[in-house]
């Protein structure tokens, strides 16, 4: 007689893909995977979103129980699939939110592939060739960036803030040697600029350096770190008896893609070094998770311009690579292949520009005994995490295959085009003002006007005159509230997709600017599509403009 456990057992079975080859199975396998993409499809539609839009109610789902008995896989499917019900999609062209870009086909089956068979990055004993994956297209991209490809080191995390927390702890290390084992001795400090990532905050949290010793530099209008309050912080940080841990150089703000004079900020390191006669020179780390990308431009020929881009899509992606051509010059960097690399999330690489520095966070052999017994690559020595997903890299290794040098140039190309379309018609505009009008990137910070502002000079005024504060604040809530506006019609799946930023800077006089941002990331993007984020603003200014006609709606 069966005992019931092997009943239920026997009826899971053909929820597991079959070890050996099964004809009638792998069908079975196939075809639940197309139905669950075939009901995926049936919620397009010309709206930025798939299916219609929901209330999020979190009390329910908290009510949510594991029930007693089993569902079928089918039934599991179709669940699944609703929770995508609402979901915005990052393709399409009036999808412009924070830095999230279309995944490609090859990138998803990438990361598809490792999660039915499940390698663990951990060593190449529970990974085998997807270790060899994880080894190409770190050398790849090391490579690319600049690296010699046979010094260096590195490998896929979880994110752009667990590249950044390798490099401070390499850093913290090399300022205080032996921390790791023994604990910090001596105060340590990381100097970043005030446009740098929150991530720093959290690193320095997180590695009990404490988020009052993160040091940051003010930067200039075009949100890159001013070199010559560098030198001066650094100084006295070394003057005081500080560790530097760290000095992370942003390639690439997340706001005004801003990026920091690496070059500059590498001499100044070194010329301290010597100054202050130091064993070793702080550890600079580039956060690059943004800029990266435009690494594939060097060796471009500008003048040849043999893509054809146009004259003023070359000069942002010349003065974009004239900065980021430096990455070389960093002891470690971050890149996420999950932003400007088209890639799905989760799919971030560290990069180390010695290989060597790794061992500094190599933990004995001794306390991992049931581990590392075969193979020859064992990342999970120096990793944080043990268990590393194959799903990363597959999918990084998969985009630097199918686009080349050529397809990453192209497609940036392309977005920085509609980007500078973008900002063209917003400034021709009286009620609407471009902050980053110089920029660079994809992304543009804007904000936006009642009727009877002068946006020739209310927006200078309001950064730098402290008589304009209360202006300021007004035209701050009046932006969040067009925010808002735009928001509710994109989650009714028309209009536009934007984000906003409740501190692009601050003026002078220590308040924040809000500011409106489209960060254009899909490759269908036309310019149409930049004519319909006029058209959302232009309908919440009318909202607005009925609901209080005679100011700037601070209610």
């Amino acid at each position: 007689m069966t005992a019931p456990y092997e009943a239920i057992v026997s009826s899971l079975r053909p929820s597991f893909p079959q070890p050996v080859s099964d004809r009638m199975h792998d069908a079975y396998f196939v075809f639940s995977c197309l139905r669950a993409l075939d009901r995926v499809d049936e919620m397009k539609s010309v709206s930025p979103m798939l299916g219609s839009p929901e209330e999020l109610d979190y009390q329910a789902a908290q009510c949510v129980r594991l029930a007693e008995g089993p569902m079928s896989l089918e039934d599991v499917t179709e669940k699944l699939v609703s929770y995508l019900s609402g979901m915005f999609i990052w393709s399409h062209p009036r999808s412009q939110i924070n830095v999230v870009p279309a995944a490609t086909i090859p990138s998803i089956i990438g990361g598809l592939l490792p999660s039915i068979y499940n390698p663990n990055l951990c060593s190449d004993e529970t990974s085998r060739k997807v270790a060899i994956a994880e080894v190409e297209a770190i050398s790849m991209t090391a490579d690319l960036l600049g690296y010699d490809a046979a010094q260096s080191g590195g490998f896929f995390t979880f994110g752009g803030t667990g590249a950044l927390l390798y490099g401070v702890r390499i850093g913290l290390e090399k300022a205080c040697p032996g921390c790791g084992k023994s604990g910090r001795q001596q105060p340590a400090v990381i100097i970043c600029s005030r446009q740098a990532h929150y991530a720093c905050t959290t690193v320095a949290n997180w590695l009990g350096i404490g988020e009052d010793n993160v040091l940051r530099i003010p930067t200039t209008r075009d949100s890159d770190m001013r070199i010559d309050l560098f030198e001066t912080c650094l100084r006295t940080a070394l003057s005081e008896g500080k560790r530097v841990a760290a000095i992370v150089a942003t390639m690439g703000t997340t706001d005004a893609f801003g990026i920091d004079d690496l070059e500059a900020i590498y001499r100044i390191r070194n010329e301290l070094t010597k100054e202050f006669q130091l064993e070793t020179p702080p550890h600079i780390h580039a956060d690059a998770v943004i800029g990266w990308a435009w690494s594939v431009f060097n060796g471009y020929d500008w003048d040849l311009n043999e893509l054809g881009f146009r004259h003023r899509t070359i000069r942002c992606l010349a003065a974009a690579n004239n900065r980021i051509r430096h990455l070389k010059l960093a002891d470690s960097i971050g890149a996420d292949f999950h932003k400007t690399g088209f890639a799905p999330y989760a799919s971030s690489a560290f990069f180390s520009r010695l290989a060597t520095d790794l061992k500094l966070i190599r933990r004995g052999s001794e306390q991992m005994p049931y581990l590392f017994h075969a193979g020859h690559y064992h990342p999970g020595k120096f990793t944080l995490e043990t268990t590393r997903s194959g799903s990363g890299p597959m999918a990084a290794l998969a985009n630097l295959l199918l686009l080349g040098r050529d397809g990453f140039r192209s497609l940036l190309g392309h977005l920085v085009t509609m980007a500078e379309t973008l900002r063209e018609h917003l400034g021709g505009h009286v009620s609407t003002t471009v902050f980053n009008r110089g920029n660079v990137g994809a992304v543009t910070l804007f904000r936006v006007y009642p009727d009877g502002v002068d946006t020739f000079t209310v927006p200078q005024r309001e950064e730098s005159d402290p008589l304009y504060r209360e202006q300021l604040l007004k035209h701050n809530q009046y932006n969040r509230r067009i925010y808002e506006l735009v928001r509710q019609d994109a989650l009714r799946g028309d209009g536009v997709v934007l984000s906003m930023t409740d501190c692009y800077r601050e003026t002078d006089y220590g308040e924040p600017i809000v500011a409106l941002k489209s960060y254009i990331m899909s490759p269908f993007s036309e310019e149409q599509y930049v004519d319909a984020v006029l058209n959302s603003i232009w309908k919440a200014r009318r909202v607005l403009a009925e609901k209080q006609p005679h100011g700037a709606g601070t209610d």
